[in-house]
């Protein structure tokens, strides 16, 4: 079990990443969480953070993609502001949403990182499929109630895994 959702690196925000080290070791792809990585959660548009953040990367030479579990548009209007592409109802844990995203990127496990804020979703996808994966701290204390439920069980192998 805690193989799945530990990730590989863990840091308080995307902007704490050092994305040199990542290249370094031969990373070029991200895949990115948007609700409570890169902005509040349920944000129906970035934030200036979030621009910062897909600057910062497309900087170090990355190219990104967006990838979420929501059921509407929304993700989609998010990404084309970001001016980066998106995986909508990417189904996580599931992989077939990140396995599309690297498609598109034309990426591969060994040249890709996922980065997201929770385990059961972004960290367990990454791991799943089989890519570098980088959990941050929620970018909000506000969430919708569902994931709320789920840090409680995620604080909980936190604890046990220590990190």
């Amino acid at each position: 079990m805690g193989n799945i959702f530990r990730p590989d690196l863990c840091a308080d925000k995307v902007a704490d990443i050092d994305l040199s080290v990542l290249s370094e070791k031969g990373f070029r792809f991200a895949l990115l969480d948007f609700d409570n990585t890169l902005a509040p959660d349920h944000s129906k548009e970035p934030v200036p953070y979030s621009y910062e953040m897909v600057e910062k990367l497309r900087n170090a030479g990355f190219s990104m993609c967006l990838v979420s579990n929501a059921k509407s548009d929304r993700s989609k209007n998010i990404a084309e502001m970001l001016r980066i592409p998106c995986v909508s109802y990417a189904n996580k844990p599931g992989t077939s949403g990140v396995l599309k995203a690297m498609e598109l990127l034309g990426a591969d496990k060994s040249n890709t990182v996922m980065i997201g804020d929770q385990l059961f979703t972004d960290i367990a996808a990454g791991n799943r499929a089989g890519l570098y994966t980088i959990f941050v701290e929620k970018y909000a204390k506000k969430e919708i109630f569902y994931v709320a439920l789920k840090r409680i069980p995620e604080w909980v192998i936190r604890k046990i895994c220590r990190f």
